[in-house]
């Protein structure tokens, strides 16, 4: 079965990419991975007040994986596996990927307008390295262009 990985995130990019791995799914018989990666904050707060910044991020994290998740289900009638991380995000793709050998396919959404973003930028330049392709979804591209390419 293949797998697709989608990194989960509120931008565009994430539900273009989420689009495209899930029309690959239902064609190849396989299913999404997805991954909300929540990144420490770098500065340090008050002990109680800290614990409460972070949690609430990996909070919203989880609902922001979970909807996408639902939507997922709706579509394809197949549950996603969802996996909530903390840490520096490049790193917990990459432990991720490590963890998973059934994962066929990063899935990775550019932005609509300026730089491909971060996590193109990085895995894009790693693809060599990773133990499966990169797939990057344009950020120009409609819902009847992923359609279509998927």
């Amino acid at each position: 079965m293949r797998i697709y990985l989608v990194i989960m995130d509120e931008t565009p990019e994430a539900l273009k990419a989420l689009r495209f791995a899930s029309r690959r799914a239902m064609k190849t018989g396989g299913n999404v991975h997805i991954l909300a990666p929540v990144q420490r904050e770098s500065f340090n707060a008050f002990g109680g007040v800290q614990a409460t910044i972070e949690q609430e991020a990996l909070d919203r994290a989880e609902v922001i994986a979970h909807s996408a998740a639902g939507s997922l289900f709706a579509e394809i009638g197949k549950m996603p596996v969802i996996a909530v991380r903390t840490g520096d995000t490049q790193k917990v793709i990459r432990q991720y990927l490590d963890e998973h050998a059934e994962v066929a396919a990063l899935v990775l959404g550019t932005a609509a307008e300026g730089g491909p973003g971060p996590l193109v930028t990085y895995f894009s330049g790693q693809a060599g390295a990773l133990p499966c392709p990169v797939y990057i979804v344009p950020g120009t591209f409609t819902d009847e262009d992923i359609d279509r390419l998927a």
